[in-house]
Parts: C-alpha cells; sequence; structure tokens
C-alpha cells in the first residue's frame, strides 16, 4: 500500500487521474472500475481536461460503475446510471455501450448480481479500479462486517451512510435503503486499486483503513492486502494517521522506476 499526502483537493484528484491515465495510455482497451459520490470528481475533472487536450482517449475503454442503489429509478438524477453517464461517459468519451452499472431496477436483483460479476470476468477483469470511502470505512457501499471474501450482491444501508447521503436528495426519507455492489473480493480482484479521499471528514476512516487492524469493521482496511493499492489524500484527510513523515519521505524519493509503474 502506498500513501500519498498532497496539500489540497485539487491536487488530489490530479495525482489520481495521473494514475489512470498511465493505464489507459499504455493500453487504450483498458478496464476501469468507475467510482461515483464526491470524491472521485476531481479525477474526473482532469481526465476530462485531458481528453479534451487531446493527450487521452477513452474511446475503446470499457468501464464498471462500483454501485446502484436498489429501486432508484433510471431518469433519477441520484440514479448513479445517470451519474455516470453525465460526470463520466459524456466528459471523458467512453463508448456508452461500453460502460455498464449494476442493475438495481431488476426484476431478480440476485440473478443481476451474478451477471455483473460474469461480465466483469468476460471483459478481463479490471485494471484499474477507483475507490472512495465513506466516514465509516466503507469502500463501494460495503458496509461495516462486509465479508472480504464478498461479491457484486445486494447491500442494506447503514444509518450513517444514508445520512451522509441525504444531501443529495430533497429529503433524508428519499434516500433509498438498499443497493446492489461490487463486493470487497470483486474490488481485491482488480490489479490496481487508486482510493481518494478529501477534508478532515475522511481523517478517522483513512487512519483506520491505513494504520489499524485489517478488519470487517473497517472494510477499507481490506485495501491492505492488494498489492498495488495507492492511497491519495490531501493534508486534512491525512490528519489523523501516525506516520505522515515516512509517507511523505517514501513519496519524495520514489525511484523512477516505481512512478512509472
Amino acid at each position: 500500500m502506498e500513501i500519498v499526502i498532497l496539500p489540497t483537493a485539487a491536487d488530489v484528484g490530479r495525482a489520481a487521474a495521473g494514475l489512470i491515465a498511465a493505464v489507459v495510455a499504455n493500453r487504450s482497451d483498458a478496464v476501469i472500475g468507475l467510482a461515483t459520490g464526491s470524491s472521485p470528481q476531481g479525477i474526473y475533472r482532469d481526465l476530462a481536461r485531458r481528453v479534451e487536450a487531446g493527450e487521452l482517449s477513452f474511446a475503446l475503454a470499457r468501464g464498471f460503475a462500483l454501485d446502484e442503489y436498489v429501486g432508484i429509478p433510471l431518469e433519477h438524477p441520484e440514479s448513479y446510471a445517470r451519474i455516470i453517464a453525465r460526470d463520466v461517459v459524456e466528459p471523458l468519451g467512453f463508448d456508452p455501450s461500453r460502460v455498464q452499472v449494476p442493475d438495481g431496477r431488476a426484476s431478480d436483483l440476485d440473478l443481476a448480481a451474478k451477471q455483473y460479476e460474469a461480465d466483469i470476468l468476460d471483459a478481463g477483469g479490471i485494471d484499474i479500479q477507483i475507490l472512495g470511502i465513506g466516514t465509516n470505512g466503507h469502500i463501494g457501499f460495503n458496509e461495516p462486517t462486509s465479508s472480504f471474501a464478498s461479491r457484486t450482491r445486494i447491500k442494506t444501508l447503514a444509518l450513517r451512510t444514508r445520512e451522509d447521503n441525504a444531501r443529495f436528495f430533497a429529503s433524508p426519507d428519499e434516500v433509498p435503503t438498499h443497493c446492489m455492489t461490487q463486493g470487497l473480493g470483486t474490488i481485491l480482484d482488480a490489479r490496481a486499486l487508486v482510493l481518494v479521499a478529501q477534508g478532515e471528514q475522511k481523517a478517522d476512516a483513512i487512519a483506520a483503513a491505513v494504520e489499524g487492524p485489517l478488519s470487517a469493521f473497517v472494510p477499507a482496511s481490506a485495501l491492505q492486502l492488494h498489492e498495488h493499492a495507492t492511497i491519495v489524500v490531501d493534508e486534512a484527510a491525512a490528519s489523523r494517521l501516525q506516520l505522515t513523515d515516512y509517507y511523505r519521505y517514501t513519496y519524495d524519493h520514489k525511484p523512477e522506476w516505481q512512478r512509472t509503474r
């Protein structure tokens, strides 16, 4: 696990976007795991800038979203299918037919979850997965006590998650109670992971995930098991970490051959 501490949220977005861009530049048909929420928005803005400048193309890439609310109408402004289309597919120039979102509206949700897993495998697996982190340590919608071996499935959202997401809805009662999410096992199968976090409200979750024990109570701690997991945070999100001097030192002295991995 590599910890990168940068001064601002904008720096976090640019640095994480650089990791995604390197994968796509090396393989034009790369498979990208796409997160929603506020944390990755800086990544998508910087990638869109690179696309507009002609530095990068996602025309042949594939995308798989992390999660979707169950039962939310497709046309709802907070459906992740709509958010991915608006914030990722259109500005980055993805072929819409090559980007998938879990089907939270399926008549058979269990079958849809299994099919989503199969579709990821058929695509050759995720090359790099973008992640945010919840204030309770969740990634995707894998709430505390999720199994590290879990696959795409239906989950009940924690009250804290629903409270955190209520700002996106007209009222707290409108926040769905269930979701379909890639499991922790699914996420860990990606060849590379990049998690971003900004702001002091994420500091406790980052500290628990990075420096705390491996625990299902902190789902993001599963990233400690991954060979190529990069955590990119701003100063505020890093404020509860104990080994910040070491993380800065290792990043500043990173050899060139590692910087291009």
